[in-house]
């Protein structure tokens, strides 16, 4: 419960401006960031992370170079990584358990 408050303390603060009266204004990129911010957690980034990704995010989706934070995502791409190489090897485990049972047949 907490990351999704802090996402939303995220998301809020990037894309919301108060008028004097109260409401809240939306810019136009707003949905855009928002799928953005969305994408982020998925791909396993933290809320912390994904605080130092968004000042770099451009209006196409792409980022461009800020101080530290590619060397951070390269860090990040070594964890789904290292967990497809998980379920390669236990995938190849099972088939390897398949295959002998089916053979013992």
């Amino acid at each position: 419960m907490r990351q999704s408050t802090e996402e939303h303390r995220a998301v809020h603060s990037c894309l919301v401006q108060h008028r004097a009266n109260g409401y809240r204004d939306y810019d136009d990129a707003a949905e855009r960031t928002v799928g953005q911010i969305r994408a982020l957690p998925a791909a396993g980034l933290s809320t912390s992370l994904i605080r130092q990704v968004l000042p770099c995010a451009l209006a196409d989706g792409s980022l461009r170079p800020c101080p530290g934070v590619l060397d951070k995502l390269r860090t990040q791409l070594t964890h789904p990584d290292r967990r497809a190489e998980d379920s390669a090897q236990a995938r190849r485990t099972l088939r390897q358990a398949i295959a002998a049972a089916e053979h013992a047949e």
